[in-house]
């Protein structure tokens, strides 16, 4: 919402300030504002689907908003852009734009703008809906060189799945001509990122379970049975007498991503008879949800129980 819609509503300057001092209304840069988004929302830390569409249109109208008022021109970079690009974000703080010109120097933070002052190729940079963003492979470095490891696995296996980009595009991106802060950060996401994990929580089981030392699972393995018809196609695989398979269940199968026409009823329904129809094949199958990757010992536990050689 631009200022003069507010005030051609009938909000005075006054009743501006007090709903931003409220947190009524949130100051996404000079002279625009957006409802305000509850600190705890799933979107930031939780179940990314539950809100992904109300987070895009909030962090791209401030990205427009701060592009605007710039005096000279910029790029949108580092999770601003991966916003743009339409991937989701973990745990990520949103409160400011991140904007980046090719320049030695004049890097600043502000209220709601961070400008880096790095070297840029314009052969890095693309389009996405009128904005000039970093292209998904620079992208996915400058976020890893900026935000923790778990954070960024999630944008690069986003970017990675959404662009197709194998690891010789993530790493050349990550090792600049000339050496930078951050670059072994952004290497080593570079070698972890995986486009076949299909979701955030998947990307962060990845994380959780490398940090405990578990052995890499396969992802997206098609599961056949003695014939050869194919059964599922599950999260996660590993190898063993039996084999294991791990699940991870998103709020969203179950709500506002159901498919057309169906029932959250007749989607666990069908999760179950799935379920069934592996066990029945001899696999071991264990499930979790953001719950457990938030508090992950029992599920570790479990995990390292059904790995075990028998």
């Amino acid at each position: 919402m631009r200022r003069s819609e507010l005030l051609a509503a009938g909000m005075s300057e006054a009743e501006i300030r007090h709903a931003v001092g409220s947190g009524a209304i949130v100051r996404v840069c000079r002279g625009m504002y957006r409802g305000a988004v509850p600190s705890g929302s799933p979107v930031l830390r939780g179940d990314p689907g539950q809100r992904w569409e109300e987070l895009v249109a909030g962090h791209e109208r401030a990205v427009r908003g701060v592009v605007r008022r710039l005096e000279s021109p910029a790029v949108v970079s580092h999770v601003s852009a991966a916003v743009v690009h339409g991937t989701e974000i973990w745990d990520v703080p949103l409160d400011r734009v991140h904007v980046t010109r090719s320049a030695p120097t004049g890097a600043r933070r502000g209220h709601d703008l961070v400008l880096h002052a790095v070297p840029l190729d314009p052969a890095e940079t693309l389009r996405v809906r009128g904005i000039l963003v970093t292209a998904p492979a620079r992208t996915v470095a400058d976020v890893a060189r900026t935000v923790p490891f778990g954070q960024a696995v999630v944008v690069a296996d986003g970017l990675a799945r959404r662009y197709g980009l194998r690891t010789a595009e993530l790493l050349t991106a990550a090792r600049p001509e000339r050496r930078r802060r951050g670059t072994a950060a952004a290497v080593r996401v570079a070698r972890f990122a995986d486009g076949r994990a299909a979701s955030p929580g998947e990307s962060r089981s990845r994380v959780l379970f490398h940090a405990a030392g578990l052995p890499a699972p396969d992802l997206q393995r098609e599961v056949r049975d003695a014939g050869g018809r194919w059964c599922a196609t599950v999260d996660f695989w590993w190898d063993g007498s039996p084999p294991v398979v791990g699940e991870f269940d998103g709020e969203v199968k179950y709500g506002r991503l159901l498919p057309p026409g169906r029932t959250a009823g007749q989607v666990i329904t069908e999760e179950k008879i799935r379920e069934d129809r592996l066990r029945d094949l001899g696999l071991h199958v264990v499930r979790w949800t953001w719950r457990d990757l938030d508090a992950p010992t029992a599920l570790l536990t479990r995990l390292r129980t059904r790995l075990q050689p028998r």
